[in-house]
C-alpha cells in the first residue's frame, strides 16, 4: 500500500526533504496565496543558504521575509521586491544575490521547467539589463532574448482543498504563481485549508492534479494578512 501523502504537521511534511542550499520555489503573489505554516517550519528548520524562486519576497516580518531574518536566503529570484526593507538593505549591502525577472518571464520559466523545456525565446526585457549576456535571436524581423527555464528541489505551495490524492483546488486569485511552482519541483508539498477523500473532488473542478504533489499539510486558520490596508471616508458617516 501506498504511503499517504498527508502529514500530520508543516514540520512533519518538511522533515528529511529540505536541507542546506537547495533552490525552493514558493508560491504566492505579494501575501495573497503564500504557505504561511510550510514557510514558518522552512525558518524553524535552520537550514540555510537558499535560493528562493519566488514572485515577491514577503514584508519584514511575513512570509519570506521571516528567512530573510535568520539569514536564511542566500539568493532570491524575483520580479518584485519593493515591500521588504531587510531585504533592500541585505541586498545594498552586498549581502543577499537577486536575479530581477520580468514577471510573466518568471511564471513562463517556471512552467517552461514543469513542463520539460529547458528554454523558450521572448521578446520581454530585449535592450535592457535583463539581456545582458544572455542569447538573442531575431524571428520575424524581431529580436528576442534567450531565457531558461527553472526547476526547483523543492516546492512550497498554498491551496484552498485538496483531497487525499494531492488533487488541488485554489481559491480565486490565490492561485496565482502557485501552479507552475507546483509543477517546477521535484518535491512539491502544499498547505492547504481543508482536505477530503478522494474522490469527493469534481474532477472537472480540480486545478492542478495530484501528480505534481508529494506531501500535503493540513492549515485550517490561516492568517492571511492583508499587504496593504486601504481605506477612505465614507459621507455621512
Amino acid at each position: 500500500m501506498s504511503q499517504s501523502k498527508v502529514y500530520d504537521s508543516a514540520e512533519a511534511a518538511l522533515s528529511g526533504v529540505v536541507r542546506d542550499g537547495q533552490t525552493l520555489a514558493i508560491g504566492g503573489f505579494g501575501l495573497c496565496g503564500i504557505p504561511e505554516a510550510l514557510i514558518e517550519a522552512l525558518r524553524d528548520s535552520e537550514v540555510k543558504d537558499l535560493t528562493c524562486i519566488s514572485n515577491n519576497a514577503g514584508v519584514d516580518d511575513f512570509g519570506l521575509g521571516l528567512l530573510l531574518q535568520t539569514r536564511q536566503i542566500k539568493k532570491m529570484i524575483s520580479s518584485y521586491v519593493g515591500e521588504n526593507k531587510e531585504f533592500e538593505r541585505q541586498y545594498l549591502a552586498g549581502e543577499l544575490e537577486v536575479e530581477l525577472t520580468p514577471q510573466g518571464t518568471l511564471a513562463e520559466k517556471l512552467r517552461s521547467g514543469g513542463a520539460g523545456i529547458p528554454a523558450f525565446y521572448t521578446a520581454t526585457g530585449v535592450g535592457t539589463l535583463v539581456a545582458e549576456g544572455k542569447e538573442t535571436r531575431d524571428f520575424n524581423g524581431r529580436t528576442y532574448v534567450l531565457e531558461h527555464s527553472l526547476r526547483a528541489d523543492v516546492s512550497l505551495i498554498k491551496a484552498q482543498k485538496a483531497d487525499k490524492a494531492g488533487n488541488l483546488i485554489f481559491n480565486k486569485t490565490a492561485r496565482n504563481f502557485n501552479p507552475d511552482c507546483a509543477m517546477a519541483g521535484k518535491i512539491t508539498i502544499v498547505e492547504v485549508e481543508e482536505i477530503v477523500e478522494t474522490g469527493i473532488l469534481n474532477p472537472d473542478e480540480i486545478h492542478l492534479p495530484g501528480i505534481f504533489v508529494q506531501r500535503i499539510v493540513l492549515n485550517r486558520n490561516p492568517e492571511k494578512r492583508i499587504e496593504k490596508t486601504t481605506t477612505k471616508a465614507v459621507e455621512g458617516a
